[in-house]
């Protein structure tokens, strides 16, 4: 080794022997406003903590399901379905998957809720090359510190779109399990908590196209409803080509409150009643699937959890202060369907669907 080498080398070991070291494995620091879980903890991003949005006003809670669905409805024309599935997941805490062809305004959608619901949004576009650390975020040594540092992910924010999710390997795909359900991120052995609300909405193209990757069933028993848009008529479409509606419409959509509100609308909403009846109507739809001709695998106990809570949002777009038979029969094909496994050789969305009319018509709805 030349002098020169070594005279190189001699001061870059003076220089990092002058360095503290930094600890393996946890970030020591985060980003300002995010907070790392400790204990029973409950510090969230931008100070929206369940406890401190105030007591929850079922009126205020219909009124804003109510100018959701009109606000949507200016820029998804036609889509009546997707628009009371979208209020629903947005009320009832869910997320929402989104499963259609491309084109038909799926993206359109998840940025008409981010801006009617006053929220920030990240986009994940979806592609085999994504790892867990782009969805999450990472740890970075910082030389400045001499420490590590967490670097949030965009999952931190209280709308995430995660576009052509079912384009991205299934590695990546179970970065989200524990986004979805406990509401936080574990990197390094340090769990650090989501904003309040939180809402995943996933697009995913048919199975039949090319490089997609089946959802697995743990991450499709985490979505609490699915919905699809579908071609629009005729009409529409003449419409949407001369810029009414669509993402022409985009820029001039008004929030119509923001995540603090938005949060006092799913704590009014959870209180809506539900009586044991209809609890257990719920309960037996959920049950039956399980036995159900050509099903591999059922409803699990989390989908009528899910169910309930959706027939309690869609009771509340309607303006019920109770939860109806008629709340649980318009939620449970699309809480239901997608978490279904189909037998091999069946199309599982549709054959799905079909599964969840025909319990519907077998099952006894209980008398008001």
């Amino acid at each position: 080794m030349s002098n020169t080498w070594r005279s190189r080398l001699k001061a870059l070991l003076d220089i990092m022997a002058t360095m503290e070291p930094a600890p393996l494995g946890k970030p020591a620091r985060a980003p300002q406003g995010i907070r790392p879980l400790a204990g029973a903890g409950r510090a969230t991003r931008d100070g929206h903590d369940v406890a401190a949005t105030g007591p929850a006003d079922l009126d205020a809670a219909m009124t804003l399901g109510e100018a959701l669905v009109q606000n949507l409805g200016q820029v998804l024309l036609g889509t009546n379905g997707a628009l009371t599935a979208a209020a629903v997941a947005v009320l009832s805490g869910g997320h929402l998957l989104i499963e259609d062809v491309p084109g038909v305004g799926k993206t359109v959608l998840a940025r008409s809720l981010a801006a009617s619901l006053g929220a920030d949004l990240s986009r994940v576009q979806g592609h085999p090359d994504l790892l867990p650390s782009d969805v999450t975020g990472v740890s970075v040594f910082s030389p400045d510190t001499s420490s590590w540092e967490f670097r949030p992910g965009p999952v931190f924010a209280h709308l995430v779109l995660v576009d052509e999710l079912n384009r991205t390997p299934p590695r990546t795909q179970s970065a989200l399990l524990e986004t979805m359900e406990e509401q936080q991120v574990s990197v390094d052995g340090e769990s650090w908590p989501l904003p309040r609300p939180h809402m995943v909405i996933a697009t995913q193209n048919p199975l039949s196209q090319r490089g997609t990757f089946p959802l697995v069933e743990s991450q499709l028993d985490r979505f609490a409803i699915a919905t699809a848009i579908g071609y629009p008529d005729a009409a529409t479409e003449a419409q949407l080509v001369l810029h009414h509606g669509g993402k022409f419409a985009l820029g001039g959509l008004r929030p119509i409150c923001d995540p603090v509100t938005w949060l006092q609308a799913q704590r009014a909403t959870e209180s809506v009643p539900v009586s044991p009846a209809v609890a257990e109507y719920a309960v037996n739809l959920c049950r039956a699937t399980r036995t159900a001709p050509g099903v591999r695998l059922g409803a699990s106990p989390r989908a009528a959890i899910w169910l309930i809570r959706a027939a309690q949002a869609h009771a509340v777009i309607s303006r019920r202060a109770f939860v109806a038979p008629v709340d649980v029969k318009a939620v449970a094909v699309g809480c239901l369907a997608h978490r279904l496994v189909i037998d091999e050789g069946e199309e599982s969305v549709r054959q799905g669907v079909r599964i969840v009319d025909a319990l519907l018509e077998a099952t006894a709805a209980p008398r008001p």
